[in-house]
């Protein structure tokens, strides 16, 4: 069974709601050793392999990562993910902060580069785009065999990809203000260079030429800044699906765990049986994810069958279908089902900020509930 592992970005609230720059002072409470550079994307550490809970900076110091031990087994590697946000909070509690699973801030906030070279590199070379990144997001890694795998892979799941962001869209609220979007995080992600869908590769060979060549250009200031939605890893041997939104609760985090795991294993079936990839129009893929960020799961979607308008609950369900037998091999097709009506009740993590605004009138409530869901 293909091993899984989560990686979450978490905000820094101070006792009023406000994210407080605190990170490099909480990863020191956390542990005696020196922080890892995990932030735009570095492969620094031991990344995958994190004990639970294990810390990370990120680029800002009013936000902190988190991972998990690679995991085949669903219910482990839920129990890793809120292990994981448990010992977070605990530490960020020693400095007088709570972590809060949001996409964006809903409190106007200027953020707080990272004192380390590589973030203060990225500062002066990408501008307002990198003072504004802010932004909390859920990477998921699943293994894959080979790197030869892993593009087979990567050529399959392009299209299922947005329904995972509109799954997990949480971030509806930017600078005070609501942005309109269910994950505005997903706009302003957006912004860097090599974010976004990518086309097909076809083989391994093809992929690493097209991170050489953008390397090469001199944008990007390493392979770590290859912000393809989906990529593979530089330093582990899996896929790394990086659409989603940080969810708002340990639930959806392990929904989209199990269905991106589902992905894989079946677009790796569909590899080793021969079947052909299908076109990728990396047009059609951004517009698609542009849909499931404005609309999350409270609007319509664009079928990855028909690229026709559909609803969000058709997609998911178009979805789960497409994995079903994969689901089922891993024992995970009941848990899947079950998470999934839970989000339906709910309605999300960006529906969930709203409601709350909608009873207090009040964003830095919605910062407090958003702390409360985090831990729930």
């Amino acid at each position: 069974m293909r091993t899984m592992g989560v990686e979450e970005e978490f905000l820094l609230i101070g006792p009023d709601g406000v994210p407080t720059a605190v990170a490099a002072e909480v990863i020191e409470t956390a542990s005696t050793t020196e922080p890892v550079e995990g932030g735009l994307g570095a492969s620094g550490g031991s990344r995958e392999g994190l004990p639970g809970g294990e810390l990370e900076l990120e680029l800002m110091e009013e936000q902190l990562e988190t991972g998990t031990h690679p995991c085949a087994d669903l219910s482990d590697l839920a129990r890793e993910i809120r292990d994981g946000r448990a010992r977070a909070n605990k530490a960020a509690e020693q400095r007088d902060a709570r972590i809060v699973a949001l996409g964006t801030s809903p409190v106007p906030v200027s953020p707080t580069t990272v004192g380390k070279l590589r973030y203060l590199q990225a500062r002066a070379e990408f501008g307002l785009t990198a003072r504004e990144q802010l932004t909390g997001g859920c990477h998921v890694h699943v293994a894959v065999s080979s790197d030869t795998e892993g593009v087979a892979v990567l050529d399959r799941i392009g299209p299922w990809l947005a329904p995972l962001l509109a799954l997990s869209a949480n971030s509806p609220y930017w600078q005070g203000e609501d942005s309109g979007y269910a994950s505005f995080r997903s706009q302003v992600w957006s912004r860097w260079p090599t974010a976004g869908p990518a086309p097909s590769f076809g083989t391994a060979e093809s992929y690493r030429a097209t991170v050489d060549a953008l390397v090469a250009t001199g944008t990007i200031l390493d392979t770590a800044m290859i912000y393809f939605d989906a990529r593979l890893s530089a330093s582990y041997p899996t896929v790394e699906i990086r659409v989603a939104d940080v969810c708002l609760d340990a639930d959806t985090a392990t929904l989209l765990a199990a269905l991106a795991r589902g992905l894989v294993e079946t677009a790796a079936r569909e590899a080793a049986a021969g079947t052909a990839a299908p076109m990728l129009h990396p047009e059609l893929l951004r517009t698609a994810s542009w849909r499931a960020g404005r609309s999350g799961i409270s609007g319509d979607l664009v079928s990855p069958l028909t690229w026709k308008p559909a609803t969000a609950h058709d997609v998911v369900g178009q979805l789960v279908a497409h994995v079903r037998e994969a689901l089922v091999d891993t024992g995970d097709l009941d848990a899947v089902t079950e998470l999934l009506g839970r989000l339906w009740s709910d309605g999300g993590g960006a529906a969930r900020q709203r409601a709350w605004f909608a009873r207090s009138g009040d964003l830095r409530a919605v910062t407090e509930r958003a702390a409360e869901a985090t831990l729930a």
